[in-house]
């Protein structure tokens, strides 16, 4: 079970979208684990065959718990049955490399969803042996899962017109269009939460614990700047002016762009603290903290974000974002950002102090951008302002490095154009 953020103790296993016996490769969603953040698509970051599934669907397993068991390419495959279907195989000693599973002609009983505690040695039996017919599940895509979870149908009782039968989202469309389905249900029985669902009240525990860890153990230090945003104002209106509204940025994304550029000529704010020591990412994965509907947060990686333009910025924000609120996020999302953004939007607060979620060493606020008197040449005008605030971790870095990225942070947004 991976740690999916700093305020994670422990998921539980809603679906596994792999079987005993299939290949696996790096970055294949395998499971959907249920957080206090919601619904999470689990990611594997080796290759092989699925040897066994240990965790069941509805089973709690804490943070670096056994979820699978994974034998590497080239290794014999020894994949393990329930002692009680072993015995009505007559499978009672491991068969020899060269001997074949028998035939199961009836579905083996099928065990209860959580292991006793003195539990029979489990006999193995080789890779040949056929999956049950009872715990066979229909191929269903990524998309269609989410689209059914959305709209409250089954995709389990549906017959798929995709390859190998599987079921697509024009099926779960079609579906939706001729009735409402019973909602999905877990291996326990009970209703399950549709995808992005959260219990606010565990969410609301789970960044408390977290944020009280970080202020205990990381010494804060903050800064603050009153940036100019006329100039980016003035390009994002031009830009925008020239296309449709499907095509048109946000304000977020020259801060966020901005940001990124910052933290490559700053790189000692854009990391982890681990084992007493900062340890620089290669990468600027920026965390964009997203306010959840009926409450809670949640900031999952936007990757890269130095080497996008504006343009494919703006498509990554749209897509991390709907699927944040809608279910959908996978695992190496939410334990990839290397610095975390905080923006209150235009209708926020005109500052926000954030605090480090740790092991990030850094976290950027950005206020909402509200007209206010400046001084110009030498002049009292008004101009769109906006304050952002760092908040850096004091083992990894000082006011001296804060104040030079804050101040790289201005320069670039002065200079629209080259972002």
């Amino acid at each position: 079970m991976p740690a999916l953020g700093a305020d994670m103790e422990s998921g539980t296993v809603t679906e596994w979208l792999v079987e005993p016996g299939g290949e696996v490769r790096k970055g294949d969603v395998v499971a959907v684990v249920e957080t206090h953040k919601g619904a999470i698509e689990v990611e594997i970051f080796e290759e092989g065959v699925i040897a066994e599934l240990v965790a069941k669907e509805g089973d709690e397993v804490p943070v670096g718990g056994v979820l699978a068991r994974l034998a590497k390419p080239g290794e014999e495959l020894e994949m393990r049955e329930e002692p009680e279907a072993a015995e009505e195989q007559g499978a009672t000693t491991k068969p020899g490399p060269a001997e074949k599973a028998p035939a199961v002609e009836e579905p083996p009983k099928i065990a209860p969803p959580s292991r006793p505690k003195a539990e029979p040695p489990r006999p193995e039996v080789p890779a040949a042996a056929a999956r049950p017919a009872a715990e066979t599940r229909a191929k269903v895509s990524p998309a269609a899962r989410r689209r059914a979870a959305e709209i409250g149908i089954d995709p389990e009782t549906l017959e798929g017109t995709g390859i190998d039968g599987s079921v697509t989202l024009a099926d779960i469309e079609a579906a939706g269009h001729r009735a409402p389905a019973a909602r999905p249900k877990t291996a326990k029985g009970k209703p399950d939460k549709a995808r992005g669902s959260f219990d606010p009240i565990e969410m609301r525990q789970a960044i408390a614990a977290a944020m009280s860890r970080s202020k205990r153990e990381i010494p804060h230090y903050y800064l603050t700047i009153i940036i100019d945003m006329g100039r980016a104002q003035g390009w994002l209106e031009d830009y925008n002016r020239e296309r449709p509204p499907e095509e048109r940025l946000l304000p977020a994304v020259l801060p966020l762009k901005a940001t990124a550029l910052a933290l490559k000529q700053v790189p000692q704010l854009n990391g982890f603290w681990e084992d007493g020591q900062v340890a620089r990412a290669d990468r600027v994965n920026i965390g964009w903290a997203i306010a959840l509907r009926g409450g809670g947060l949640i900031a999952p990686a936007i990757r890269d974000v130095d080497t996008l333009s504006p343009s494919d910025l703006m498509a990554a924000l749209r897509d991390v974002v709907a699927r944040a609120r809608s279910g959908g996020l996978r695992s190496s999302e939410l334990t990839d950002p290397t610095f975390t953004i905080t923006s209150l939007g235009e209708r926020g607060a005109d500052s926000v102090i954030g605090v480090i979620y740790p092991p990030q060493v850094a976290i950027l606020g950005l206020g909402r951008v509200s007209e206010r008197p400046w001084v110009a040449n030498g002049r009292v005008v008004a101009r769109p302002l906006m304050v952002a605030s760092l908040s850096g971790d004091h083992r990894a870095s000082d006011g001296h490095t804060g104040g030079l990225f804050l101040s790289a942070l201005d320069r670039l947004l002065q200079e629209p154009d080259a972002l």
